[in-house]
């Protein structure tokens, strides 16, 4: 069946089935609407791309219908593809205050300053992108301004979540507008989609204002030795509540990082962190004493070029830790990044640092909604359906479990597929092209593509290049080459028995063959290729160069 393209509908590109890359699409009368468009990371599945981002191929080659991108938050799942994917959009973004100040960095960097149209939308404010009318309705997360969305269509009106929790005390902006859920409630819902980051855990996530007073009792805690705090850049009331805890344990705080630099950046421009003076750059914190210092760092995540990294491996350019030095992991794993966050708390200890984590120390709170927080805002939303999305599979499936214990029908679905919401009952209609696109340097490349694909081989198998030259009658000039680094090291005899059969199998090619280029190269890979086979039992990445003399 296919979809009514009048219809109102819903099509993820990227973050249903997985956690991160938020590339959501609405489709009424003919007309699109994107929300989110974020960035998730390689990790070790990955170990060949760094940064991914959903494929917009669809979106992309219907960009004419498309009315605008609103970005709910600043977190880099929801807003750190912006700058990589709008030229394929090039159409209005819309944000609040700290996160437009966020994304206009992060254009700066990406050369787009003053191109993107990014549009502020205040706190709880309202917007019309014929034929969706929305109202913004402040949520409490783990960053400031956080917001779901009401999007009124002919057709019906859809709650969209992004990343929400109910939170009495969340320290940095307003609390989840409940009141607001519950006049949606009595207009009448007829889907919300809804985050299930969290869908698995009983209870309450907890509250920010719980952490702030833990941070402090342990931070005083701590006599001597440097003290180093690792956590979200993104969470500004996090940094607010440890600078404030180093305050009262009569400690300065530095910040190490771009991305705390930025955040800070947009933090402070934005009218957040007004209570606390300028913090201190890398440089200026060696004139402070190690017991008067607290750090907060990059690299939460164990990613692999982060400061804290660094650091863990003592090649960080300022900042060396040791014996008596605490480190906090203000900061929870995300799904996929566990084995490299033990490696970095591993060389820490190694070094003699006291690594303190969320496992025997409240200093972390989730900023997505358990279950008792789902739980209520289904009693305020009262919706005929429900979507669960932000999430793996098992999240998923938890969420719409309970959704139907809540008197709403779960529709579960999966980046590509198209539901169509109305006219009629809502069922999956069709799909959209989907994929990934990982980010190389300062250039997109499909992650399925040639050049990914080719990364990932020399990772798994390695590479080796063959050189000769050879004059016009294709007679070999000097001895053919071969370099395997990864493989071999230029002293082992192996290599130099490989020299030897490369060598002889280019040799014995016959005469007219080694006078065609594209002849003798193929040839010359094949011989490469048969000899590695003796030599090694595995197939890596093969290529000849060819210098026609």
């Amino acid at each position: 069946m296919e979809a009514d393209p009048g219809g109102l509908a819903f099509l993820p590109l990227g973050g249903t089935g997985e956690i991160g890359m938020n590339l959501n699409l609405y489709r009424s009368g003919g007309r699109w609407l994107a929300i989110d468009c974020g960035i998730g990371f390689g990790g070790n599945e990955l170990p060949e791309a760094e940064v991914i981002m959903p494929d917009p191929v669809f979106i992309a080659e219907r960009r004419e219908q498309l009315a605008g991108l609103v970005i709910t938050h600043a977190h880099e799942d929801h807003v750190g593809a912006v700058a990589h994917l709008w030229p394929r959009l090039r159409c209005p973004v819309y944000a609040s205050p700290f996160t437009a100040a966020v994304l206009r960095r992060k254009l700066g960097e990406a050369g787009l300053a003053g191109e993107v149209p990014v549009h502020i939308v205040p706190l709880g404010g309202r917007l019309d992108l014929p034929p969706f009318a929305l109202q913004f309705i402040p949520v409490a997360h783990s960053t400031p301004e956080a917001q779901s969305l009401a999007i009124r269509t002919p057709a019906g009106l859809i709650v969209h979540t992004g990343d929400w929790k109910i939170d009495p005390h969340p320290l940095v902006g307003p609390p989840t507008d409940e009141a607001a859920f519950a006049a949606l409630g009595e207009e009448g819902v007829l889907a919300l989609i809804c985050d299930s980051t969290n869908a698995l855990v009983e209870g309450h996530s907890g509250s920010e204002g719980e952490v702030r007073r833990s941070l402090a009792s342990l931070i005083r805690s701590i006599p001597s030795g440097r003290v180093v705090v690792t956590c979200f850049a993104s969470n500004v009331a996090r940094v607010e509540s440890v600078a404030l805890a180093a305050r009262e344990a009569g400690r300065s705080v530095a910040l190490i990082g771009r991305s705390l630099r930025n955040l800070e950046a947009a933090a402070r421009d934005t009218g957040y962190l007004k209570a606390l003076p300028p913090f201190l750059t890398e440089d200026s914190m060696a004139d402070v004493p190690d017991d008067n210092l607290l750090i907060l760092i990059t690299g939460s995540q164990g990613e692999a070029r982060s400061a804290l990294s660094r650091v863990a491996a003592d090649t960080h350019q300022t900042l060396s830790l040791g014996e008596g030095d605490t480190v906090i992991f203000s900061s929870r794993q995300i799904p996929g990044n566990e084995r490299a966050i033990a490696t970095v708390q591993d060389n820490l200890v190694r070094r003699g640092v006291r690594v303190m984590t969320d496992d025997d120390h409240m200093v972390h709170v989730s900023g997505h909604p358990a279950r008792d927080e789902l739980r209520r805002l289904y009693r305020l939303v009262r919706p005929r359906y429900a979507v669960p999305v932000h999430g793996e599979w098992r999240h998923l499936a938890a969420h719409a479990a309970l959704a139907r214990e809540l008197g709403a029908e779960p529709l579960m679905m999966e980046d590509g597929d198209i539901l169509q919401l109305a006219p009629g009952r809502p069922e999956i209609v069709d799909s959209a092209p989907v994929g990934k696109l990982a980010l190389d340097g300062n250039r997109v490349v499909p992650l399925a593509g040639g050049v990914m694909s080719a990364r990932r081989r020399m990772l798994q198998s390695g590479i080796v290049l063959g050189s000769l030259a050879v004059d016009s009658g294709g007679r070999l000039m000097g001895e053919p080459r071969v370099s395997a680094p990864g493989l071999f090291d230029p002293q082992d005899p192996e290599s130099e028995r490989l020299n030897r059969d490369f060598g002889i199998a280019v040799s014995e090619l016959p005469a007219p063959l080694r006078r065609d280029d594209a002849a003798l190269l193929d040839a010359a890979k094949a011989a490469l290729r048969r000899a590695l086979g003796k030599r090694l039992g595995k197939r890596p990445m093969v290529d000849v160069h060819l210098l026609r003399v």
